[in-house]
């Protein structure tokens, strides 16, 4: 005869059937991961699990994050949260049952915070039971991968999800056999859709937005590519073989980074690209198909410029007070077409922009230094924003035949 309690579970075991199959139909697909991990929640409730408070944590590969977090509550939409690299991981963190699970390789923490076995031993479980939740409940599952590999010195990394109910009692056995058989299920899908999450983080990052998508869509042979009009971005740091020669490592990256920061981030915060940080020089482009989007390109430009021009008056007066060097540029702004694709040899290649507008705008910002301006441009641009730039003269160029009419920035 069955008891009651083998009848809840075999019903339990059938409710949450169709779950599993449907988190391994979301790992063949193309699922964001805040929408997965909270219709999973959702559907767990559905079937009786008493949910109202979920945690999924992963570590990423992020310049700027270390790791991210989708928070769910019952009744509320689910949230990403990212968490910036620190030098220092915070008191939280340091006193928290996830980096102690981390720590102690646990794959199962639970805490009851009501009845006999009640156990409050984290700040985190303190303050849940303030909440009026009864059970906590912690799941790990490393991962194999490149992605989440670990580096010196780390504990194993993989994805921690954790559950909280304030139902009287907490967690049934049952509750708890359920929530553990679907851990690897949805691990499985979490894996799949992270690691999608992360190869886009790391295209971005040293490709470009656009350059990394059309990688990630496969223009990954020699010499896939197309013709694109844009506005190109060339800045160059002046001085830089001095610079290189005479300051220490450390000292020279600290210069470099302070100098791309300011000519560099602006390309993007306006809408432009970074294709490449060429050495010292950043190479990026602010495309359009026609006149009225030339018009909006150079617009974008000319404030990308104003805004170098501010953050590299900031950043050498804060240099200027810390005693350390300041940094010089030139910048060059051409418009045109250029071949925007794959070059180099078919086993290692990048994505970048090539063409005679590009050897142009090099070449105009190699007459920013000769003729002391902070930037150049070509008549193409200055005749857009006539308020913008002042004719400097006819001079001749590098490499070109003919003389070219350029332009000095006056904008601000």
């Amino acid at each position: 005869m069955l008891t009651k309690e083998n009848t809840t579970t075999m019903s339990h075991a059938a409710l949450i059937t169709p779950i599993k199959e449907w988190l391994i139909d979301q790992s063949l697909g193309k699922c964001d991961i805040v929408e997965l991990f909270e219709t999973m929640c959702i559907r767990m409730t559905a079937v009786g699990i008493p949910i109202r408070r979920a945690r999924l944590i992963w570590p990423t590969l992020h310049p700027l994050f270390q790791a991210e977090t989708v928070m769910w509550d019952n009744g509320e939409p689910a949230r990403l949260e990212q968490f910036l690299h620190q030098d220092q991981a915070s008191e939280a963190w340091n006193n928290s049952p996830l980096k102690y699970a981390i720590d102690n390789g646990l794959s199962v923490l639970r805490r009851q915070l009501e009845g006999e076995n009640e156990l409050i031993d984290f700040e985190l479980t303190k303050e849940l039971k303030e909440a009026g939740f009864t059970d906590y409940l912690l799941l790990a599952t490393q991962l194999q991968g490149t992605s989440f590999r670990k580096r010196e010195g780390e504990k194993n990394r993989g994805i921690l999800v954790t559950w909280a109910s304030d139902k009287p009692g907490g967690f049934s056995t049952d509750d708890l056999n359920s929530l553990q058989s679907i851990q690897r299920r949805f691990a499985v899908a979490a894996k799949t859709i992270i690691q999608s999450r992360i190869s886009e983080n790391i295209a971005h990052t040293y490709l470009g937005v656009r350059a990394g998508d059309n990688v990630l869509n496969g223009q990954i042979r020699h010499g896939d590519g197309e013709k694109t009009r844009a506005v190109v971005w060339y800045s160059d740091l002046r001085n830089s073989t001095s610079l290189a020669e005479t300051l220490e490592p450390d000292e020279y990256f600290s210069l470099l980074n302070s100098y791309f920061d300011a000519t560099a981030e602006p390309v993007q915060e306006f809408g432009g690209e970074v294709l490449d940080f060429i050495g010292d020089a950043v190479l990026g482009i602010f495309p359009f198909e026609n006149d009225t989007e030339l018009k909006s390109a150079v617009c974008a430009a000319n404030n990308a410029l104003s805004r170098t021009i501010q953050k590299a008056n900031e950043n050498n007066e804060l240099r200027a007070k810390e005693g350390l060097e300041r940094f010089n540029y030139g910048v060059a702004l051409n418009a045109g077409d250029v071949m925007f694709g794959n070059i180099g040899i078919p086993s290692r290649l990048t994505f970048s922009a090539i063409g005679p507008t590009v050897n142009e705008a090099a070449r105009i910002e190699q007459m920013t230094k000769l003729l002391q301006r902070t930037a150049l441009a070509g008549k193409d641009i200055a005749q857009i924003a006539p308020d913008n730039w002042t004719s400097v003269g006819s001079h001749k160029l590098e490499g070109m035949l003919d003389p070219v009419e350029l332009f000095a920035f006056t904008g601000t």
